[in-house]
């Protein structure tokens, strides 16, 4: 093995959040390189204006408040929504097959929105655009081939291997390289996960009326869907981002079906609560499988983001958990620099894991109990969470509570 270059933090991963780590890490004084596996050239390039249903792209991200908060430290949101982007002052979640209902409305928090519906690119590329001006080393174009530690040496260095045949060290490794992470493999962490035996189906469609700046949720027992709020750079409110969650062998099905045939089958899903579904772009189907890291470190090591947990989508707060997990491992190494420690010191890992563990666990358990709840269909059962979810609905303070939760308000 050549000579490796030195760094004081390895971030593998220049998605949202690797990008956003390695940014703030960079603030504070730390040496850092994220290694990224697509060129950097791509994911600059400015998308063109969006006219149509194909001009989104399909991955799309709720953006809580408190990450808001998180990207506008870093100096990235003016610049993250100078481009398009959706805020949403509503949610309505309701049971497809009862009455009960829901409604969260902005105004009732004293904030000017529940969260914005951003495309992922637009993201990742005013992070990058940052990440240009900043001293963090991005090296970018190649993939990461291995996994080494050199326990013998006294610095006890870890670091990666670079396709090129170039070697990383650093004092700590940042593993946010998505769910299906090499690195947690290679390090050896273990999770626990299962298959939801469900597909989320994404695409954007266009629809007859205007999405009201409004989050619509419909729940059935075969899944939940979401209408995510668009709009183009001209102000048209006609456009959506869909998830559309479903039993597999149902999702196959609709995945089958012409786009006509297929936007009748969202009209009559969505309860026609936005007209006409006039267009449809091309559709994309992933399985959805909860995941979770037994251990978030390692010696001089961290999982971020998905690659330390995945959720359901129907509540959106995949990418939130996923920078928390960054304002938590930023605060944590904040303060061990203050202290003069190293940022792979056992404590200060340990503090960030047990920051992020019981939060995030929480979260995926509320998500799973909600995705059950809405999988009954014995009468009791129905009638119960209708009952409930109406009860709800008329609490404010209570309700109010759980929004502001949820969407990192200050209640």
């Amino acid at each position: 093995m050549s000579e490796p270059r030195k760094f004081d933090i390895l971030v593998v991963g220049g998605g949202m959040v690797g990008s956003a780590l390695a940014l703030g890490l960079s603030r504070q004084g730390w040496r850092v390189a994220l290694v990224e596996s697509s060129e950097r050239q791509v994911l600059l390039e400015a998308p063109a204006p969006a006219k149509g249903v194909d001009d989104f792209e399909p991955r799309v991200s709720a953006i809580s408040v408190a990450s808001q908060r998180l990207l506008a430290e870093l100096g990235v949101w003016e610049a993250i929504v100078a481009g398009r982007h959706c805020p949403y002052q509503t949610m309505t979640v309701w049971d497809g097959d009862g009455t009960g209902r829901i409604q969260f409305e902005a105004a009732e928090l004293q904030a000017r929105s529940l969260g914005t519906i951003i495309e992922n690119r637009h993201i990742v590329r005013g992070l990058l655009a940052a990440l240009a001006e900043s001293d963090v080393e991005l090296i970018d174009g190649v993939k990461v081939t291995g996994w080494w530690q050199d326990e013998g040496r006294p610095e006890g260095l870890r670091g990666i291997e670079l396709e090129d045949g170039s070697v990383l060290a650093a004092d700590l490794v940042v593993a946010a390289d998505g769910a299906q992470s090499r690195l947690r493999q290679w390090v050896g962490l273990p999770t626990r996960e299962w298959d939801y035996d469900q597909l989320a189906i994404v695409c954007t469609v266009k629809t007859s009326q205007s999405h009201r700046f409004t989050a619509w949720q419909r729940f059935s027992p075969t899944g939940p869907l979401a209408f995510l709020p668009l709009l183009t750079e001209g102000g048209d409110e006609h456009f959506c981002s869909i998830v559309w969650s479903q039993d597999t062998e149902e999702a196959r099905r609709l995945m089958a079906l012409d786009d006509d045939t297929f936007a009748g089958e969202l009209e009559r899903a969505i309860e026609r609560e936005l007209g006409a579904v006039e267009a449809v772009s091309r559709r994309f189907a992933f399985p959805l499988r909860q995941r979770h890291a037994k251990d978030y470190i390692a010696p001089g090591f961290a999982l971020v983001g998905d690659a330390a947990h995945t959720i359901h989508p129907l509540a959106g707060q995949g990418a939130n958990l996923g920078y928390g997990d960054v304002r938590a491992l930023l605060d944590e190494l904040a303060r061990a620099r203050k202290a003069g420690l190293s940022a792979a010191d056992d404590l200060v890992l340990g503090r960030y894991q047990r920051r992020r563990k019981g939060e995030n666990l929480t979260m995926m358990a509320a998500m799973e109990g909600f995705k059950q709840l809405f999988a009954r269909d014995e009468l009791p059962v129905r009638w119960l969470r209708n009952t409930g979810m109406r009860w709800l609905n008329q609490l404010g303070p209570v309700k109010n509570r759980i929004a502001a939760e949820a969407m990192g308000l200050d209640a």
